[in-house]
């Protein structure tokens, strides 16, 4: 067998994205053998944004792939648990009630005849119940403040699918705790030059050092202080889609006796949406916001008259989002991730699973000797793909709206023009439930036809059907659902409980 020269990563830049990508990369590379010295430089002087503290499901997997104790990692960063999302106001209240409907993790899967979706539809249920609390489990859950754990719950074992809140600053501490015992070198030290030729990095200047790196991996946020010395101005913009460029985020003391939420809340405003996540100290709250429209003073006290006058603010932080991705995330020996990369806004809680999913593609592609050409355009086709895709379902949640009353929101309808499929699609279901074979072949990985249900049921975009379904055997598999929706109840414990049993 062939000796293998050991190489050296330098990642710039701490945060999640930094931290995880280090974790990750060093426990493929070098849990058997040292593949290659990984160093991340992190500077003392650049805080990280640190908002975004909600997770999709997904990440559940990579915490536990690496190894990670869960009831540590949430006593560490005071976190959570989430089991979807619940979306207010995002239509115009219909008979007299405020519009709202809940996205959770789940894939509904229940009957050998029609499919439990269909059923729901042609049974006449949206007159008695929403759509999600017809086929899910985690409706009922949450209603009783239930989470998706037992009392004897496995680590990353739940009744449902379940996310996480988290606090993003101490996330970043806890990884970069756990990266620098498994043997990652951590510097910190503020990069000042980046060195460069032809396309590739040579060095960066940190301190009074210089380091060198066969490869490195840019995780210094919107500035890209890598990626853009390799090619200035590699950015694709979304917002002529996603026109939500701002952010303005509050951190407030949770309200009395307040329990935290097994759920993150996404309240629409008036020009654009305020997102609520329970943590066991505090509550994250923000309002992503169309910069264009209104002030950074405005939205702020939007915000605060929409928490109203009880809360006890810690923390206010107003932030400017640079919504879209990369060309091309790879460039020479240089690859661009987490905010370096691209930013689809909070909505759907993706930030964290981008990350994840970047670094499993260099597990992949930085197997070989050298990198080629054809694997950077792989990397870069995959990496594009994704963002794609997760730009499309985001803007499902807005151009679904009926909301009239603020130009943001008669705007809104019509960004689907910039997401030529999804207006496509939008009018092949108005005449057929969206099914798994309507997004194969895309790139998602996280967001399947089962989301899309949620999502477009939940905002009354419902097809036309003409069919008759049994009366027994629709009482049968509803009855089914009831009698799991009650198991789901019996075997799992209230939110609470659970977070109080992770300080004994």
């Amino acid at each position: 067998m062939a000796e293998v020269n050991t190489r050296s990563l330098v990642i710039v830049g701490g945060g999640s994205a930094g931290w995880m990508t280090a974790l990750y990369l060093n426990r493929l590379f070098n849990q058997d053998r040292k593949n290659f010295d990984i160093t991340v430089i992190e500077s003392p002087d650049i805080g990280i944004i640190g908002v975004g503290e909600a997770t999709v499901h997904s990440v559940r997997f990579f915490f536990a792939a690496m190894g990670l104790d869960e009831n540590e990692l949430l006593r560490a960063t005071n976190g959570t648990l989430k089991t979807g999302i619940m979306f207010r106001d995002w239509m115009k209240p219909r008979d007299g009630k405020t519009h709202e409907y809940f996205h959770p993790f789940e894939q509904a899967r229940l009957g050998r005849g029609l499919d439990l979706s269909s059923a729901w539809m042609v049974t006449g249920r949206d007159r008695a119940e929403r759509y999600d609390e017809g086929v899910s489990l985690s409706a009922a859950l949450i209603k009783k403040g239930h989470g998706p754990k037992g009392p004897n719950s496995a680590p990353y074992q739940g009744a449902v699918p379940y996310g996480y809140h988290i606090d993003a600053t101490l996330l970043a501490r806890f990884l970069r705790g756990k990266a620098v015992d498994a043997g990652v070198r951590h510097v910190e030290a503020t990069v000042t030059d980046v060195r460069v030729e032809g396309e590739n990095i040579v060095a960066v200047q940190a301190g009074d050092a210089e380091y060198c790196g066969d490869m490195f991996i840019d995780c210094t946020g919107f500035r890209g202080l890598l990626i853009e010395k390799l090619k200035p101005g590699n950015w694709n913009s979304f917002e002529d889609a996603l026109p939500c460029n701002k952010a303005v985020a509050i951190q407030r003391d949770l309200v009395g006796n307040e329990v935290p939420n097994p759920y993150t809340v996404a309240t629409a405003l008036s020009n654009g949406w305020a997102w609520q996540i329970d943590l066991t100290n505090r509550q994250g709250t923000g309002y992503v916001y169309d910069g264009n429209r209104i002030s950074k003073d405005e939205a702020e006290a939007e915000l605060r008259a929409f928490l109203g006058p009880q809360s006890n603010v810690l923390k206010c932080t107003h932030l400017n989002m640079k919504v879209g991705c990369r060309e091309e995330f790879w460039i020479g020996n240089c690859i661009a991730t987490g905010l370096a990369g691209g930013f689809i806004e909070p909505l759907e809680s993706t930030g964290l699973h981008l990350i994840n999913l970047a670094a499993g593609l260099m597990g992949t592609h930085l197997l070989a000797e050298e990198a080629s050409q054809a694997s950077r355009d792989s990397f870069n086709r995959l990496m594009r793909g994704f963002y794609q895709d997760l730009k499309q379902f985001i803007v499902l949640h807005y151009c679904l709206s009926n909301r009239d009353d603020s130009d943001f929101w008669r705007a809104a309808q019509s960004t689907v023009k910039h997401t030529p499929w999804l207006e496509s699609q939008l009018e092949i279901w108005k005449h057929k439930i969206c099914e798994f074979h309507d997004l194969a072949g895309s790139f998602s990985t996280t967001f399947s036809d089962e989301n899309y249900r949620y999502i477009l049921y939940g905002m009354q975009h419902y097809p036309a059907l003409n069919f008759q379904m049994d009366k027994s055997a629709a009482d049968s598999l509803f009855s089914q659902m009831k009698l799991m929706r009650e198991n789901a109840l019996a075997v799992t414990i209230p939110h609470g409980e659970f977070l109080d049993r992770l300080k004994m």
